[in-house]
């Protein structure tokens, strides 16, 4: 596999593994949950906000890079000792300021805009409880296709072996033949996946390998996950991931008394722990003049960060332990089968 590369541009693939439930919200309500989680507007699918992510990877370079700005640069600069190390390395370090841009407001003639671009991340398996096997990440043939051109956008090769679903049969699943989650029925094997019963008709090899290969750790793992990748029909897809999510009922109490707050009953959106997303980063030349840089420059700035904090804090509810997120970047130099 090659790497992306132009005169102009590097890709990289982000990978996101929720390891608690998640909360990317919408802020607004149009139903009975108050607190929804973001989804696409035409497949109503959820997603994770390129906006937040780009400001999730600052916030861990900055984070990253601190402790060389503990101490002002100047004793004499009254401003400069009043910031803390962090916003002293969002202003002073030149690969942060290249890749993201500015940490402030700036005049017209000194601004210029950041190197990378964060895409939305999109739904890539989502989990669903199983009657054998505990549980199962299920996708579909239009998740696969859609990352297949995201994939070529990011310069990587795209998922291959797709398995072949017949659109005229309902309730048709694909899965590793040997996957614990299948119960032999006659002469059919069978998996039950919430209340629906789906029928195995082929391998997914090529899909479960390579999300093995994102998710996995270790060979233990890598395995663990590849005998639950399950490939639905599209819709069987879709009902799974906008029903099948967690709704909790959340209270405020009066503080001396302990009981419930007047209208302080809400009910708040999870997507569940084990959620894979992906999102698309690509970088170009710095247009920081103090500091030029190639793309593929910037995006090893990005990947070493990432390989260096491994997990990220995504979506709200951050002091309840929501949102923590296994993160990898995948660039040209890594293969994906």
């Amino acid at each position: 596999m090659s790497e992306t590369k132009s005169n102009d541009r590097c890709g990289a693939l982000l990978f996101l593994h929720a390891q608690t439930a998640l909360h990317p919200g919408s802020g607004t309500a149009l139903g009975v949950v108050d607190l929804p989680v973001q989804r696409e507007r035409h497949t109503d699918w959820p997603i994770i906000p390129g906006s937040a992510l780009k400001g999730i990877l600052r916030d861990a370079c900055r984070e990253k890079a601190k402790a060389n700005y503990l101490e002002p640069s100047n004793e004499e600069d009254e401003k400069e000792k009043s910031l803390t190390p962090r916003q002293r390395a969002n202003e002073r370090v030149p690969d942060l300021l290249a890749a993201f841009g500015p940490g402030k407001i700036v005049a017209n003639e000194t601004a210029f805009a950041g190197a990378i671009s964060v895409t939305d991340a999109r739904i890539l398996a989502f989990p669903v409880r199983s009657l054998r096997g505990v549980f199962a990440w299920v996708t579909c043939p239009t998740v696969i296709e859609r990352l297949n051109r995201d994939l070529a956008l990011a310069g990587l090769e795209p998922v291959q072996s797709l398995p072949k679903l017949d659109d005229s049969q309902r309730e048709q699943a694909a899965c590793d033949k040997q996957s614990p989650l299948l119960v032999q029925d006659g002469n059919a094997r069978k998996l039950v996946l919430e209340e629906f019963e789906f029928t195995w008709v082929a391998e997914a090899e090529g899909v479960a390998a390579w999300l093995a290969m994102l998710a996995g750790r270790e060979t233990l793992s890598a395995e663990f996950i590849k005998k639950r990748v399950v490939v639905l029909q599209d819709d069987d897809f879709c009902h799974f991931v906008r029903h099948a999510t967690e709704v909790v009922a959340r209270i405020g109490l009066e503080y001396e008394k302990k009981t419930v707050n007047q209208g302080a009953l809400f009910y708040q959106e999870f997507l569940p722990a084990e959620t894979m997303f992906y999102s698309v980063v690509l970088a170009r030349g710095s247009r920081y003049d103090k500091h030029p840089a190639e793309p593929a420059k910037i995006l090893k700035y990005i990947e070493e960060t990432v390989k260096q904090v491994k997990f990220l804090q995504i979506g709200g509810d951050e002091t309840i332990g929501k949102g923590i997120c296994a993160v990898r970047l995948v660039n040209g130099k890594e293969g994906t089968q």
